[in-house]
């Protein structure tokens, strides 16, 4: 039927085309469409101005007191059932998105290396719309169909040196748990934010530092691909699931008393102050990394 191949083809030129601006075109905050994929619940162009109600579906993961994380935009959601339609909720203004209320996070860990910038931390991150006991879920660039989870999100970092666009990335985050990493571009970035093991949760796509009540910020090395061991490679849904791999080394690191959104936006009841350099010592270097359980 000729109609009905044309308008096939009219849509594959159509999603060709968003597939092309999004993992080929690098966009900056000021210079993305609207949107960036059919059926995108949200938008990109997000002005300045942080606002609790905005649909921004771009993120920034630039330092511990400046990164941003995938959260429902209503309360009392559960990650599985919003996945597709998750907004940007940040620690900073600035970018036209949310503000993740001041108290919500109680320790947050951004470790910069050679491949990737990471953030994994705890809080009570009911505060962003998760529902209370809900074990969460995954977020990547891919989704289901090439338009990522949530669908059209877009993840910028200056991690790296300047502000850019990150296409390859991975996260997970539940009512008290988070993670996200954003993958460098090169040859090793998918392999480093793989998105195949979506129901292992952090700990074990992304062992490091989960203590509450420190807020720090370092380099350290890259650690291994997710799911390779050695010459082996796990497969989720194998009867065997093997430990973590070993949490990368890591040096160099600032820490800080708090971080705060600096407009003092709050859940209910607590008081706001700004972040507070800590200087650094030989007791918080030689401070042993726990991964919570």
């Amino acid at each position: 039927m000729p109609y009905a191949s044309s308008t096939i083809f009219a849509s594959l030129v159509l999603v060709l085309g968003y597939v092309h601006a999004r993992h080929i075109d690098a966009y900056t905050p000021q210079s993305a469409p609207y949107q960036t994929w059919p059926g995108q619940s949200g938008y990109n162009q997000c002005g300045t101005s942080y606002n609790q109600s905005s649909e921004c579906q771009n993120v920034y993961l630039n330092n511990v007191q400046d990164f941003c994380l995938w959260a429902p935009p209503y309360p009392g959601s559960t990650i599985g059932d919003t996945e597709q339609v998750e907004v940007a909720w940040c620690m900073q203004s600035g970018y036209g998105t949310r503000l993740i209320p001041d108290g919500t996070i109680t320790g947050a860990h951004l470790v910069v290396t050679p491949d990737y910038v990471q953030i994994t931390g705890v809080g009570n991150l009911t505060n962003i719309n998760i529902l209370n006991n809900d074990q969460g879920g995954e977020f990547d660039y891919y989704g289901a169909a090439g338009g990522g989870y949530p669908v059209g999100g877009l993840v910028f970092s200056s991690a790296f040196g300047q502000l850019q666009q990150v296409d390859t990335w991975t996260s997970f985050i539940s009512y008290d748990l988070f993670c996200f990493r954003a993958c460098k571009p090169s040859v090793n970035s998918s392999t480093l934010c793989q998105y195949a093991y979506s129901v292992m949760g952090c700990e074990w796509n992304m062992p490091a530092n989960y203590s509450a009540g420190v807020f720090e910020e370092c380099v350290g090395d890259s650690g291994q691909p997710m799911g390779v061991y050695g010459t082996s490679t796990f497969s989720q849904g194998q009867p065997t699931t093997p430990a973590p791999l070993p949490m990368p080394p890591s040096s160099s690191c600032t820490f800080y008393s708090t971080i705060t959104n600096g407009q003092g936006v709050l859940p209910s009841g607590a008081a706001s102050t700004r972040a507070t350099e800590v200087p650094i010592t030989p007791a918080f270097r030689s401070r042993p990394y726990i991964l919570s359980v």
